[in-house]
């Protein structure tokens, strides 16, 4: 049996709202309530799937070579000594050649309580070399995360507590 190790849940709206201004510009606070109001939680799509899928919050076009960034309104508590690891969907990294620039994304169980709560974003390419559109509906998968359990070595005396988002945890070493 699968252990159950996490736990996906929304971030605030006051951080969904900066997220999403911070990407979009300026928009309605009614506008941004009913897309913060539509978030899915995270699920997978059968029992036997390892990825739980991430769902688009409003329709994105994104034409060949172009890039988005989505500001998810998802956030993961996860027991220590585990990861999430996020990837496109497959199928769309198939037929579209949809890449996250950064290859994988890595979501530490200590990101849950950065002073962002944890608000995971996707920055995605259409990456395709055929000149396909790739048309993201709301509500569709685009993305998904398998949590990792991991090891660390046994001289590990790491102390140093994380807060920021992508990138926070290297301006410490």
């Amino acid at each position: 049996m699968a252990k159950r190790i996490a736990q996906f849940h929304k971030v605030s709206f006051r951080q969904f709202a900066e997220g999403w201004t911070t990407t979009f510009g300026e928009a309605e606070e009614a506008e941004i309530h009913r897309i913060y109001d539509s978030i899915k939680l995270p699920r997978r799509a059968t029992a036997g799937s390892a990825g739980y899928d991430f769902y688009m919050p409003v329709d994105m076009t994104v034409e060949p070579g172009k890039t988005i960034k989505i500001p998810t309104g998802i956030r993961v508590r996860m027991e220590e000594e585990w990861v999430l690891k996020c990837y496109p969907r497959s199928g769309l990294g198939f037929k579209y050649r949809l890449q996250l620039n950064n290859t994988v994304g890595i979501i530490d169980s200590d990101y849950y309580k950065s002073d962002n709560e944890g608000h995971i974003f996707a920055k995605l390419t259409n990456d395709s070399n055929e000149g396909k559109t790739l048309e993201l509906k709301a509500g569709t998968g685009f993305m998904q995360g398998i949590f990792v359990e991991y090891g660390i070595t046994t001289d590990d005396d790491v102390q140093i507590k994380r807060n920021g988002g992508f990138g926070s945890t290297t301006e410490k070493l």
